[in-house]
């Protein structure tokens, strides 16, 4: 671990996490752009010397650039005058997430492995279906939480992933995607959304738990649903917790999003074991928070993460269990089963498609939605719980030689074009 990534703990009731920090500086100076919120961007136009007046028509035209266009270049923003862009240059920096190997399975599925500034990596994942594209992100180097069933869980946390990091994953993905407005597009066109595009929603679901780096996952979720911004509804955004009770309401009250909700056990004893923070929060206390998240309602459900586990969590009696639990607790709740992906080493086996099957009417007779969600990219390690890095495995040479080679290849296409 390097000597700027030191985790130090929070004191009080909420689990010791990495503290927010400053963005870093880099090497050369310059202030990264991506993933500040804009009165940050016109402050920082002000702090390298732009009067306010001026700084502040400079920050909403390089937003939309940055947001709107796709724009990584400042010699491109064409409303800005010429003389000015080789003062920006030399000032700012606008960028993406260095990619070490891009995948793609045979489902379709595409895996990124990313790195930091810093040197760490981590990863995300775009799912494509006849309706939607969905875009899994990650919010942490690492993860804290142990759950055993999860082989991102066998990562030791490295350090909380900033707004530019967790933005930088989205503008990465729309760049892959070929989705910002061609050339000769309207530039004053506000109304650029993910409508007709192939990425249409994103779930805080990969690498480590959002609501232990809620500052920078809150910061980055705003500019991404920002009208001005990326524009995505908060409606096409899920945030999955594990149950991190003192978080929950804030989650609710100062970002909006939908609920997910890796419950994956209704007993102490088996959640205890498979998702360890329930030591801390038990199941009580985590549906009790479930019913009090602000917004939920039918039209805006709670979703319950389930992985089928072999003789673990599958019974008929687990079942009836979880039926009984959210109706007990009035929740407006679906119930996502998930099949088990398999990982070396893994303690457990995936539950047979029969029991799965009587599982899922189980809940759906109970007036509960349950459906089977299609395991993804297991062929490239992209599918739930498999996020970590497979590339472990292989020589950092390796890894550097094929992004230098990704890069050329793009240098190549650009020069093209």
């Amino acid at each position: 671990m390097s000597a700027d990534t030191q985790l130090m703990p929070i004191p009080g009731p909420v689990d010791p996490v990495p503290v927010k920090r400053a963005a870093q500086c880099r090497a050369d100076g310059r202030i990264e752009l991506v993933g500040l919120a804009k009165d940050q961007i016109r402050f920082a136009l002000e702090g390298a010397g732009l009067d306010p007046k001026q700084a502040k028509l400079r920050a909403k035209q390089i937003w939309h650039w940055i947001y709107h266009r796709g724009t990584t270049e400042f010699a491109a923003m064409t409303d800005i005058a010429k003389a000015q862009h080789g003062w920006l240059t030399a000032q700012f920096v606008i960028t993406r997430p260095a990619v070490i190997e891009a995948q793609v399975s045979t489902d379709g599925t595409r895996k990124w492995l990313l790195q930091t500034h810093d040197g760490h990596d981590y990863e995300m994942v775009f799912i494509p279906d006849a309706d939607r594209g969905t875009l899994c992100v990650s919010s942490q180097v690492g993860c804290t939480l142990n759950c055993t069933f999860c082989h991102t869980g066998t990562m030791k946390l490295v350090r909380n992933l900033e707004p530019a990091e967790i933005v930088g994953q989205v503008m990465l993905a729309r760049d892959a995607l070929g989705e910002w407005p061609k050339e000769g597009e309207a530039q004053s066109d506000t109304s650029y959304t993910s409508d007709g595009r192939m990425l249409t929603n994103i779930v805080m679901m990969g690498m480590g738990e959002p609501l232990y780096n809620f500052d920078h996952v809150k910061q980055a979720l705003k500019i991404v649903m920002d009208g001005d911004g990326l524009g995505l509804s908060k409606r096409r955004i899920t945030l999955s917790t594990s149950g991190v009770v003192p978080m929950m309401a804030r989650a609710g009250e100062e970002i909006g999003v939908n609920l997910a909700v890796s419950l994956h056990a209704v007993t102490k004893e088996v959640r205890d074991e498979i998702v360890p923070i329930n030591k801390k929060y038990g199941i009580d206390e985590l549906l009790t928070a479930c019913a009090a998240y602000p917004g939920a309602n039918n039209a805006r459900r709670i979703t319950f993460e389930y992985v089928m586990l072999k003789d673990k969590n599958d019974s008929d009696a687990d079942a009836r269990e979880l039926v009984r639990l959210i109706k007990h607790y009035d929740l407006p709740a679906k119930v996502n089963l998930i099949p088990f992906n398999p990982w070396p080493g893994a303690p457990y086996e995936c539950s047979t498609a029969e029991r799965i099957r009587s599982f899922s009417n189980i809940i759906f007779q109970g007036g509960i939605s349950a459906p089977v969600r299609t395991p993804r990219g297991r062929d490239i390690d992209a599918a739930c719980g498999q996020l970590k890095t497979s590339a472990e495995k292989r020589s950092r040479a390796d890894l550097d030689r094929e992004a230098a080679a990704l890069r050329e290849a793009a240098d190549g296409l650009h020069d093209a074009a």
